[in-house]
């Protein structure tokens, strides 16, 4: 873990007086905190407040706990919305995850790959990230000639000047397994062609692999290899993530504490450097101290008064990138043993999908049937988030059958769960943005953001938690903990983990951006 104080004096950071130290215990006693969220970051800090006797009301806009990281189910099929794998090395991050699910908590062999066609269609499946020697193996020497001459013509007549990721990548691969294995999948994720992504994002992402030191590892083995391993098992709820949140807000509640859904925030009321009420309706809260996780776009849209204009600006300016899962049942059996595969084909929009037995037999309660979530990468309010449900689901089937994974008789159900604002994007200005909104927020003496998009950073589910237990330890102890500093991130190698560097080279105007800022 890092010394959250050293990182915030060395980045030139105000840090945040001591709350405690101007909110007496007895007040904290006698209001209610009030937590704007309830995804794993606001019912971490309800959680751990009710736990110490403290009156806590938390806030879900939706009918649903869980954010992001609930578990949809329909008909006794569970959806995991983006895949959850439960694996940190915060220990007490694990301890609290074991506390609440007691043995619930299963432990379940890790399994992604990469979906590819070769040259006469034979669908192939290879490891995930690529590995040299699997890579080589499943070419084929049709392909791996391909590749090699491909290669050998991009050392030989490098594209120049290297200013976009698809010529960072092509340079040191060779166009063929550029096009192959980099370019659709990141295209899908993004949302703008690979001739608008930074070169320098790519050298970042893409480390320790070339052409080379893969065929050296594939033939002779490396023994200095350096690159980090995936982890081989990780945890998991049996009844998927959303079992987690569920049992934590069973727990508030039977400590005396108030979890309230279909209760959308719509004002926060300032008086100087406090946040006095909080409004949903015309319900209002008087809080002792207020923990959000509200993005950092609503949060400025709903102050009153409004903050200076500088921070209207940047809020108005945040981006994010969006997504939709197609579930659905078929008949039959699993479409492969994975968690999830990556989809490496231009031919279709799906990104990635969800073999939900695969994260817990529980998940699926009908052995003869298989079920699948498929992932679709989008801009709120494009044609593909604007398409209807029972379209997207025949979309769905559709895509399946074109992949080769299964048929359209298969169909059993399907429907679609929309996720806005699923990830924080990392623009040319994103940086000059959060730190507009927080000269603000530090500026606040009762007023604590926590979590993933009530950072602006694009981290799992142990980071949002860490946030929200420092957040809570500076309401309670007295600490000086800066939240913005706050760094889960670890030596495991995961998919989901992201660095801050920006990918854009201009990032793309979405209709999102237009919506009033409270929204």
């Amino acid at each position: 873990m890092t010394n959250e104080n050293t990182e915030a004096e060395a980045s030139g950071s105000v840090g945040r007086a001591p709350i405690a130290s101007q909110l007496a215990r007895l007040e904290l006693r006698q209001k209610p905190t009030v937590i704007l969220g309830a995804g794993p970051a606001g019912l971490t800090a309800g959680y751990l407040l009710a736990k110490q006797g403290l009156p806590v009301v938390v806030l879900e806009a939706e009918d649903q706990v869980g954010g992001i990281a609930k578990t949809a189910v329909r008909d006794g099929y569970r959806f995991d919305l983006g895949g959850h794998r439960f694996f940190t090395k915060a220990k007490e991050v694990d301890d609290l995850w074991h506390e609440i699910m007691r043995e619930e908590f299963l432990e379940r062999p890790r399994m992604s790959r990469i979906y590819w066609r070769d040259r006469r269609g034979r669908t192939k499946f290879l490891d995930y990230p690529l590995r040299g020697p699997d890579v080589i193996k499943k070419l084929g020497p049709v392909d791996l000639t391909k590749a090699l001459l491909s290669y050998l013509w991009a050392a030989i007549k490098p594209k120049g000047r290297e200013e976009t990721y698809e010529q960072w990548v092509s340079n040191r691969f060779g166009r063929w397994l550029f096009n192959q294995f980099f370019k659709s999948y990141t295209e899908k994720v993004w949302g703008v062609p690979t001739s608008e992504i930074r070169a320098d994002w790519a050298a970042q992402r893409i480390k320790n692999l070339s052409f080379f030191s893969a065929a050296k590892s594939a033939f002779f083995g490396n023994k200095d290899d350096k690159v980090t391993s995936l982890i081989s098992k990780f945890n998991y709820p049996r009844y998927g993530p959303g079992q987690m949140w569920e049992t934590m807000t069973d727990d508030i509640q039977r400590l005396g504490g108030k979890v309230l859904l279909n209760t959308r925030v719509n004002k926060l009321e300032f008086e100087g450097d406090r946040c006095v009420r909080v409004w949903a309706g015309d319900q209002s809260w008087e809080p002792s101290a207020v923990i959000s996780s509200l993005p950092l776009r609503n949060t400025v849209g709903m102050a009153e008064p409004k903050p200076r204009p500088e921070v209207m600006a940047a809020a108005r300016g945040l981006r994010y990138r969006d997504f939709l899962t197609v579930a659905v049942v078929l008949n039959g059996e699993d479409l492969f043993p994975d968690n999830w595969i990556y989809i490496h084909d231009p031919n279709v929009n799906v990104g990635r999908i969800q073999n939900f037995r695969s994260w817990s037999p529980w998940m699926v309660p009908d052995p003869t049937k298989a079920c699948v979530g498929m992932e679709f990468f989008c801009f709120q309010g494009d044609e593909l988030w604007e398409t209807d449900d029972d379209k997207l689901v025949k979309l769905g089937m559709r895509e399946l059958e074109k992949l080769g994974l299964a048929r359209q008789d298969q169909l059993e159900f399907g429907f679609v769960e929309r996720v806005p604002k699923a990830y924080p994007m990392y623009d040319a200005d994103y940086s000059e943005r959060v730190h507009a909104i927080r000269s603000w927020l530090d500026g606040l003496d009762n007023f604590i953001q926590v979590g993933r998009n009530g950072l602006h950073r694009y981290n799992n589910s142990d980071h949002s938690m860490l946030t929200a237990m420092r957040a809570v330890d500076n309401l309670v102890k007295g600490t000086d903990h800066d939240i913005w500093a706050v760094n889960a991130e670890s030596a495991y190698h995961e998919e989901d983990q992201q660095d801050e560097q920006q990918p854009y080279i201009e990032a793309p105007e979405t209709d999102a951006m237009k919506e009033p800022l409270h929204r």
